[in-house]
């Protein structure tokens, strides 16, 4: 049986497994990639511990905790571990690095098992996601494609990547498009940690010596703060605008927002939110087309009025190498129209 003291986060890889050993809503709130949950309290349990050292101080919250560990440390070693063999080595973390984590590893080492504790917990490994983010962002050489919304610039993304090109698609991680309207629908935005995990995840296996691929964003995703190491690398980073008529972006949206037609309700009110923007009676008509369903006429007027004067202003000024873009036109922004754009951004390299 191994004596080895905590580990790093660098040396997770050495590992079988990594546990996960806070409660589900910890771990929903973000956890390390590929780590599995096996919380040695739950959610219900942490609160009640928390209550009693509040009240009754710490030796009565390990007492009332302790039997609740057990239980839960029984409950894993019947079912989740049952058919680990005697050669499997556990990496196990909580928050700090302290005893649920601590408790997991000393009952896994007296089956036999090689189990080690994260040094620092999941705090170190958020000091590890921003640091890297930090190091990595400056190195990353990215090619930001521009356009206005509608200009199909994530498909052109996904259509790069199927040619295996490098991407980094900032609105997959985010869970969300973007613009005011660019809610997935039926799908909640990640944590700001979560999301920050999730960057690392995408950059860490690219190489930084290929192109990478990315869309130009603002420093805000939805609710979620792009990291400012990658806002500003991505406003450095040369520009390849995708200048497609209004037309086939009027077609392209009416084609990838037709959900917002499924809840007219819900899309008067997100438009309600541009009101100091555009007035009561411009966002009164919209709302009054979003209510019958009617998307082409709101989409043409969100293009003239909203979207593309939004995008002329921010671009020259957010976006160093704008002088210096490439541009490519297109008037077909079907699923045809995007490879072939993808196809002349790879002709650019």
């Amino acid at each position: 049986m191994s004596h080895r003291g905590p580990v790093r986060v660098a040396d997770r890889h050495a590992f079988d497994t990594l546990i996960d050993a806070r409660s589900p809503a910890e771990y929903a709130l973000d956890h390390i990639p590929g780590a599995i949950n096996c919380p040695v309290l739950d959610d219900e349990e942490r609160r009640i511990v928390g209550t009693i050292y509040k009240q009754q101080g710490a030796f009565e919250a390990r007492r009332v905790g302790g039997a609740m560990v057990a239980a839960n440390l029984a409950r894993h070693l019947r079912e989740q571990f049952a058919d680990r063999p005697a050669r499997w080595k556990p990496l196990v973390y909580c928050w700090r690095g302290g005893m649920r984590s601590g408790s997991m590893v000393t009952w896994l080492r007296l089956v036999g098992w090689d189990a080690q504790q994260l040094a620092g917990g999941y705090k170190s490994w958020r000091r590890h996601v921003m640091d890297r983010l930090a190091q990595l962002a400056p190195q990353l050489p990215l090619r930001v494609l521009c356009g206005p919304t509608g200009s199909a610039k994530t498909r052109v993304l996904q259509a790069l990547a199927a040619r295996g090109e490098q991407v980094l698609d900032l609105e997959a991680c985010a869970r969300h498009r973007g613009s005011v309207l660019g809610a997935w629908p039926g799908v909640e935005q990640p944590s700001q940690t979560a999301f920050e995990t999730a960057l690392l995840h995408t950059l860490e296996p690219l190489d930084i010596h290929r192109t990478i691929y990315v869309e130009a964003e603002s420093s805000k995703i939805g609710r979620l703060a792009v990291p400012q190491p990658l806002v500003q690398r991505l406003r450095a980073s040369p520009c390849i605008e995708i200048a497609a008529t209004a037309p086939a972006r009027l077609d392209y949206l009416l084609r990838d927002y037709a959900n917002l037609g499924d809840d007219p309700a819900l899309l008067a009110r997100q438009l309600g939110v541009l009101k100091e923007l555009h007035g009561k009676q411009v966002i009164t008509r919209w709302q009054e087309w979003a209510q019958e369903g009617a998307l082409r006429p709101l989409f043409t007027e969100l293009m003239a009025l909203h979207y593309d004067p939004l995008y002329a202003r921010s671009q020259s000024t957010h976006l160093h190498q704008w002088a210096a873009r490439r541009s490519l036109a297109s008037d077909d922004l079907t699923a045809a129209g995007i490879d072939a754009l993808a196809e002349q951004v790879q002709a650019l390299d």
